[in-house]
């Protein structure tokens, strides 16, 4: 297996995101669908190819063949019922988070959240429903079916085999520190998300870390596509209502 070192880890990690932030802020001043479609357009065609790129190379250089082994390295198989039992009551306490940490993380970056948006389009704050809302239905539609597919199964299931799958497995660094230090990684790559680094690790480093003992990726997949199919639905109902 490949040993990723730290500058080779950070490469890997913070490179797709700043190409796909990148792509993001300079398409999103000339948008004319909303902004959070193009994003999940982009998303698609950057950041997934990106890092499953990552792995399959990987599984060539070390298993002789184009497949993502390399992100089930080291994992075990666990009963469906428990891995879902165990993604359900870290999606518990992530919304005890939402409720309690969420809104005061809202509150003391609200001030430069504002400045930074202030100087970019409307279409870039995803929370400007009305924006959003001033699009025709079949777009608006459109939005909501490819943010759903994106962000519930496309985007987690590909962070989740390249963040606690390939990463997580092949750091150098192997210790009880290594599920944490990538989930705090994991948070600070969303660029396109900046605001919310708080809420993100705590929600999401208890459950990487109970996965990385019970080596076991699909604990935090549950984890990760229930967190996203919530805020979709949320998202949805804001939207087409």
């Amino acid at each position: 297996m490949n040993k990723i070192d730290t500058k080779g880890l950070s490469l890997r990690i913070f490179a797709p995101a700043v190409i796909l932030s990148l792509s993001y802020l300079l398409l999103g001043h000339f948008c004319n669908i909303p902004h959070i479609l193009l994003f999940c357009i982009l998303g698609t065609f950057i950041l997934v190819p990106m890092e499953l790129g990552v792995i399959i190379s990987a599984s060539k250089k070390e298993y002789g063949t184009y497949s993502l082994k390399s992100a089930f390295a080291g994992q075990e198989k666990i009963a469906v019922w428990k891995m879902l039992g165990i993604a359900f009551v870290f999606f518990g306490i992530a919304g005890l988070l939402s409720i309690f940490v969420a809104p005061m993380e809202n509150q003391i970056f609200a001030t430069m959240r504002s400045n930074v948006l202030n100087n970019l389009p409307a279409g870039f704050d995803w929370t400007n429903f009305e924006y959003i809302k001033s699009f025709s239905k079949p777009i608006r539609i459109l939005t909501c079916v490819y943010y759903g597919i994106f962000n519930v199964l496309i985007g987690p299931i590909t962070e989740e085999l390249y963040f606690r799958g390939y990463l997580t497995s092949h750091y150098k660094k192997q210790n009880s520190i290594t599920p944490i230090w990538i989930a705090v990684l994991f948070s600070l790559y969303h660029f396109w998300l900046p605001f919310n680094n708080v809420f993100r690790i705590l929600a999401f480093t208890p459950v990487v870390y109970v996965a990385y003992k019970k080596k076991n990726l699909y604990i935090s997949l549950y984890f990760h596509c229930l967190c996203n199919l919530f805020s979709v639905i949320g998202f949805v109902l804001t939207v087409l209502r």
